[in-house]
């Protein structure tokens, strides 16, 4: 069976012509306010305001107590508290953090409360400087602070800070948890934290190098978002000049301890 073949198209008489170019004006261009043309510009403008707030323009706050526990250990049953609170935008935050820990019966052991200035540098990661002042233990320390705190990838939570004190002695520390669901409210959280020192301070019992660090594993039950008690385990360890120091003195370096307390934020 052949193929039927199209018969050739009639020469077109303007075909290889040069035609004039069009010399006629453009239209508007189309404005993002183009509503200001209907209800006037004084109308739109507080409109166009909330939705810029309601879209990245605004201020948000949050009060984050992500650990108030009690401690049960061998020998010294206590207690620990570690939270913060923010206010302001994507951007630019005022942050104030707090921590501390203690025994029943004896009174705070140490306490401490930062108050900074929080600058996002991406979109994982804040950059933090202001003011760490130390309640317990005494004598009282002012600390100059500079810190970081964000999002690592793998969705590793992670926070670090350099403290310079008005004696002159410069502390860091660096923390860091991972939230491992294992369903949708139930929340198993590995957690290390590593203190450190760059000199002896013998008036708080710290000597230079690693101070002490600290691991934990906690399980957590989200009843709602905003409130999960959680069960768990805790280790810590005073480490080198430090921990010899505390020897010294008759105090204990450190030990497992079984934790129960709530995390809870609003």
């Amino acid at each position: 069976m052949g193929h039927c073949t199209p018969k050739p198209a009639a020469p077109d008489a303007r075909a290889g012509t040069t035609l004039p170019a069009g010399n006629a004006p453009p239209p508007e261009a189309p404005t993002v306010d183009y509503a200001d043309r209907i209800w006037g510009q004084a109308a739109m403008a507080p409109s166009r305001d909330l939705l810029m707030r309601e879209h990245g323009g605004g201020s948000f706050s949050q009060i984050m107590l992500d650990l108030a526990e009690v401690q049960v250990r061998n020998g010294r049953d206590g207690y620990r508290w570690e939270g913060e609170a923010w206010f302001g935008g994507d951007i630019d935050r005022l942050t104030v953090k707090t921590e501390g820990e203690g025994g029943f019966g004896e009174g705070v052991d140490a306490a401490e409360v930062q108050i900074l200035y929080s600058r996002a540098i991406g979109p994982y990661f804040n950059l933090q400087a202001g003011v760490r002042q130390d309640i317990r233990p005494t004598p009282a320390r002012t600390y100059a602070t500079l810190g970081f705190e964000g999002l690592a990838p793998y969705w590793f939570e992670l926070e670090g800070a350099l403290f310079l004190s008005n004696k002159g002695d410069l502390l860091g520390r660096l923390e860091g948890y991972y939230d491992q669901r294992i369903t949708q409210r139930l929340i198993i959280q590995p957690r290390a934290e590593v203190n450190v020192s760059a000199q002896d301070v013998p008036e708080n019992g710290l000597g230079s190098g690693v101070t002490d660090a600290e691991l934990g594993l906690r399980l957590r039950y989200e009843i709602v978002r905003e409130f999960a008690p959680y069960v768990g385990v805790s280790w810590e360890r005073k480490l080198g000049d430090t921990a010899r120091r505390a020897r010294a003195a008759g105090e204990g370096v450190g030990g497992f301890a079984f934790v129960a307390g709530v995390r809870a934020w609003f």
